[in-house]
C-alpha cells in the first residue's frame, strides 16, 4: 500500500488501521499487523502479503 493513502472499510465507511491479527494455518498460529476495521474488525489482506510473507509461511508448513 502507498505512504498517504487511506484503506477505507467497505461496510463501515471508517478508516482501516493497522492491528495485530491471527491467523491460523494446518494447526499453527501466527500474528501480524494487517489494516484492520476498528469497528466491524473486517481485515485488509493486501496482495504483497498474501503472495509474499503468507505464501511463505504455507510453504514452509506444508514441508514439514
Amino acid at each position: 500500500m502507498e505512504e498517504g493513502k487511506k484503506l477505507l472499510c467497505a461496510r463501515c465507511n471508517v478508516e482501516m488501521v493497522p492491528m495485530p491479527t491471527g491467523f491460523s494455518y494446518l494447526g499453527h498460529v501466527f500474528r501480524t499487523d494487517v489494516p484492520r476495521c476498528p469497528s466491524c474488525g473486517q481485515v485488509f489482506i493486501s496482495e504483497e502479503l498474501a503472495a509474499g510473507r503468507m505464501a511463505e509461511v504455507e510453504t514452509t508448513l506444508e514441508d514439514k
